[in-house]
């Protein structure tokens, strides 16, 4: 399976264009990925001028003649125009530069426009179902191939519970602050046997003043 499948019912060489970029992406080839994704916008821009094309040869005469044709129109065919742009403009650096940047980033970003391209193109230039307008770039499909059965927003979801389950819970210690008041209790007892010495030797000693 293909991000871009739905263009095979719209144009098999277009498919067989971009199809092709995502493969040399999965193989890590993402210079040869751009430049093959500009391939396909040269190609989506010459169809869609169509009959209005004359004596544009090359892809920037060809936008220009293109973007002419689109001024007032709606933002759909301002954005459209400005995708194709972004694929020249990154298609042509990669394929004239001198050093081999393998920018994993940027060719990701060139297949994502190139998705908004065939969208584009499909609906609006060759009268393709409105569903198409609601699919989104899969880029787990782009690394495996495979479809994924939960969407996006699942995916989000599931991981977020994950993260949760993983934190610890702090757990709430129970502090004692209570302090008791020791309340000091008088001893009858002991107070009766000092006063009793007291007396005595009072006594003894008034005694012993009395004798002398």
């Amino acid at each position: 399976m293909a991000n871009f499948d739905f263009l095979k019912k719209t144009d098999k060489n277009l498919y067989e264009i971009i199809n092709d970029a995502e493969k040399l992406y999965r193989d890590e080839y993402f210079e040869q990925c751009m430049t093959q994704t500009r391939r396909f916008g040269e190609n989506v821009c010459k169809n869609v001028l169509g009959s209005r094309r004359t004596t544009e040869v090359t892809f920037d005469s060809m936008l220009a003649t293109l973007k002419d044709c689109t001024l007032g129109s709606s933002e759909e065919a301002k954005e459209f125009v400005d995708d194709l742009y972004f694929l020249k403009k990154h298609g042509n650096d990669a394929t004239h530069s001198f050093t081999v940047k393998k920018d994993g980033m940027e060719a990701l970003e060139c297949l994502q426009r190139a998705f908004e391209v065939a969208i584009n193109y499909s609906v609006y230039t060759c009268g393709g179902s409105r569903e198409i307008l609601k699919l989104k770039y899969d880029t787990e499909l782009l690394i495996t191939g495979k479809k994924s059965k939960k969407s996006l927003s699942e995916k989000y979801i599931e991981e977020k519970i994950k993260q949760t389950k993983k934190k610890p819970s702090a757990k709430k210690s129970k502090q004692y602050c209570s302090v008791k008041s020791k309340s000091k209790k008088s001893n009858p007892k002991i107070f009766w046997i000092i006063l009793g010495i007291s007396v005595i030797i009072s006594l003894f000693m008034l005694l012993t003043l009395a004798l002398i």
